[in-house]
């Protein structure tokens, strides 16, 4: 597909792209902060509110939904409305939502405004990767979306650090209030970056395919419940199924409409570019080679290898910090001559190595044998973060970034759900299996582990060459 050239526009001064990309980059930093932090606060939640269980795990999983569900819908509404517009909206609601958690007189008001959260995190995500697109060009728009990966990756590993504090010395009611101070800088500055990221629009009547989002959105909703509850229901049980054809169903029919309906919530052109579906697929195998490790892992040294909590939680630096630093050196690579391709397709095998070289842990694994492989496994989430969406945004035509942004952070984070709740389900079921054959529960979380291991890097590899068959009719980067 070749890029339509936007409209001619007034380049703005490095300034006002400073203050754009800061303003995004901080709402950026806020929604994962907000997903990993939040799990940290969960039992003083259970406890304040008399929760149970089920009721305050759904403080995170009703955010997640909720934002798997709307990400596409916000990105086709960026296209009409504008991008900085619908940025703008989705700050208000986040900050709104995240002020009624602050003040919740109970659990369930508090799950509901999670959900209303992760839509308002949707858009944030969708319409900041468009905004970004629209407003940089060249190494300064890989740079930009360098930092964009990067930043997104200090949310996720940080946000448990930040959030403990806070929890310890202010009450877990403030980790949402301080969400809300974040976002509402985000929103006092947003002026300024309407006037500096240049709108482009599809030129027609702002008008949403409504029938076309709500069949999408109970497609998602359907499908993403069911992978939330798969484990507890069990995967092979009659309300799993259900909902995994149900969604299934919804989904075709949202394709058939897509094909028939004149300004599509998706228009499938989009998804039939091979290079840029080559690179939408490369964060779906970060969240099976990278994510789940980064769920998992920490379970395994402290169940398997015997550490403490806060020595797994040091140990999984090295799997954290390519994320925070490699994001710009995959940029720096790209503009000082290497294939964008290239660099993608090193990350991806980086982490087939990894999952396989993590093979060699064991009980009395020393920290220096796991160094390489989770060095490994980081370095390809991290070299590719940022640099796949900015080369896949570069594919499409401008008016249609915020579709194609919102398409992109759906399977990201789709993927993560189901790579998560997979790899969960397995290992319960492999861990009971040979427990009931006599084994020792740490032995048997090793065994499961391990198998799961060869599981990954088979998922990961399998996606990798579809990377390459899809990639080969793309421009030279």
């Amino acid at each position: 597909m070749t890029r339509t050239a936007a409209a001619p526009t007034r380049q703005p001064s490095s300034e006002r792209q400073g203050l754009t990309l800061a303003v995004v980059l901080l709402a950026v930093f806020v929604v994962p902060t907000s997903i990993s932090g939040t799990a940290v606060a969960l039992p003083a939640i259970g406890a304040d509110l008399h929760a149970g269980p089920a009721a305050s795990q759904w403080v995170v999983n009703a955010f997640n939904v909720a934002f798997a569900c709307c990400t596409l819908v916000w990105g086709s509404l960026a296209d009409l409305i504008g991008r900085v517009r619908a940025f703008a909206i989705g700050a208000a609601v986040f900050t709104a939502a995240s002020l009624a958690c602050a003040v919740t007189p109970n659990v369930y008001v508090l799950d509901t405004a999670r959900a209303v959260s992760g839509v308002g995190g949707a858009a944030i995500f969708a319409c900041g990767s468009a905004i970004i697109s629209t407003a940089f060009d060249g190494a300064a728009r890989a740079k930009a979306f360098a930092l964009f990966g990067t930043v997104a990756g200090v949310g996720v590993a940080l946000g448990p650090t930040v959030s403990g504090p806070a929890v310890d010395l202010l009450g877990w009611r403030w980790i949402f209030g301080l969400h809300a101070l974040a976002l509402g800088l985000v929103l006092v500055c947003l002026p300024a970056v309407a006037r500096t990221a240049g709108e482009t629009r599809t030129g027609a009547a702002p008008r949403l395919d409504v029938r076309g989002a709500a069949v999408f959105v109970l497609a998602m909703l359907a499908l993403t419940y069911a992978i939330v509850q798969g484990s507890q229901w069990g995967w092979t049980a009659p309300g799993t199924l259900g909902l995994l054809v149900a969604a299934l169903a919804l989904l075709v029919l949202f394709t058939v409409r897509s094909k028939r309906t004149p300004a599509p919530l998706l228009d499938l052109s989009v998804v039939r570019d091979k290079a840029f579906l080559a690179y939408c697929l490369v964060p779906v195998a970060a969240s099976f080679g990278f994510v789940t490790q980064l769920t998992y892992l920490p379970t395994y040294l402290t169940t398997v290898a015997g550490h403490s909590p806060s020595s797994a939680g040091a140990t999984m630096l090295l799997l954290t910090l390519p994320v925070l630093v490699l994001p710009l050196a995959g940029a720096k690579l790209v503009e000082r001559g290497a294939s964008a391709r290239g660099v993608v397709l090193a990350s991806l095998g980086f982490l087939v190595a990894g999952d396989l070289a993590l093979l060699l842990l064991g009980p009395d694994t020393s920290t220096l044998v796991m160094a390489a492989p989770m060095l490994l496994t980081g370095a390809g989430m991290g070299l590719s973060a940022g640099l796949v969406d900015a080369r896949a945004l570069a594919l499409v035509d401008p008016a249609k970034a915020g579709m194609a942004a919102g398409f992109l952070n759906t399977l990201r984070l789709g993927s993560e759900a189901v790579a998560v709740a997979v790899f969960g389900s397995a290992v319960a079921g492999l861990v009971a299996g040979r427990q009931a054959t006599g084994t020792a529960p740490a032995a048997a979380y090793d065994s499961a582990f391990h198998a799961l291991l060869w599981a990954m890097a088979a998922v990961c590899a399998v996606l990798a060459l579809a990377v390459v068959a899809l990639a080969r009719g793309e421009r030279r980067a």
